[in-house]
């Protein structure tokens, strides 16, 4: 009751303290990407990511980081455990990346104006078939800026700690760009800030970026394939880590 208390206590004043960073790191990032500073502007988000991270906190380790060659574009494909698995990837991946946004984290002033500005791919489930639309040519903009993709191939957050199934769209995304997938394991951070809860709790995470896999050649007949190559991987590293909870 008082671990939970404490938490409680520190969340009032975390929460407002960071909201207010990311407004102000977030017109910071819209200056820098004005002013053709990207090389400072992708600074601004680890920053903004190391912070994140900072509250519950999380200590984060990486593994696999030397699978990724510096100046090329990948599709990182992971599993999706919570809100804190984008901070996270932004920190553990070293290229630039950029991800699959809700229409809902729109609704913050400044940030909102940054997640355009940057290149994110804005996501509208409501919008019916003109989602798909907006989604390829999202996703056409950001490799044009020179960008690689992080997808969460759930499509959104596990609500336990099983796997859900990979949905198609993501290993479409990677065949129509000709980029190599990389499967991506995150473990952890669902401990840290479980779906739905108030709360977030001190806890190590770790992610753990696989080879890549070419898909150069394939086509759309091959999605399912790729989906269920990339899924074996990561539903092999991620029990591993269950298993020694």
């Amino acid at each position: 009751m008082v671990r939970k208390a404490l938490l409680a206590l520190k969340m009032a004043v975390a929460v407002p303290t960071f909201l207010l960073f990311t407004i102000f790191i977030s017109a910071v990032f819209i200056v820098l990407i004005l002013l053709r500073q990207h090389r400072l502007a992708e600074a601004t988000i680890r920053l903004w990511s190391r912070l994140f991270l900072s509250i519950p906190p999380v200590k984060l380790e990486v593994e696999g980081r030397e699978h990724i060659e510096p100046g090329r574009q990948y599709v990182f494909l992971a599993n999706h455990l919570s809100n804190l698995d984008i901070p996270a990837m932004f920190l553990a991946i070293p290229v630039p990346i950029r991800y699959l946004a809700k229409k809902e984290v729109y609704r913050i002033p400044v940030f909102a104006q940054a997640l355009k500005i940057g290149g994110i791919v804005k996501i509208d489930r409501g919008a019916g078939p003109s989602t798909y639309q907006a989604i390829n040519e999202g996703v056409a903009r950001a490799k044009e800026r020179g960008y690689s993709l992080i997808i969460f191939a759930e499509g959104t957050r596990a609500r336990g700690k099983d796997l859900a199934p990979f949905k198609k769209g993501a290993f479409r995304i990677a065949i129509m760009m000709g980029l190599p997938v990389v499967p991506v394991t995150i473990h952890g951070t669902w401990e840290a800030w479980p779906p739905g809860s108030k709360l977030v709790y001190p806890h190590d995470a770790k992610v753990v970026i696989d080879e890549p896999i070419p898909t150069e050649g394939l086509d759309l007949t091959d999605i399912g394939d790729l989906r269920d190559q990339v899924r074996g991987i990561i539903e092999t590293k991620y029990n591993e880590f269950l298993a020694t909870d």
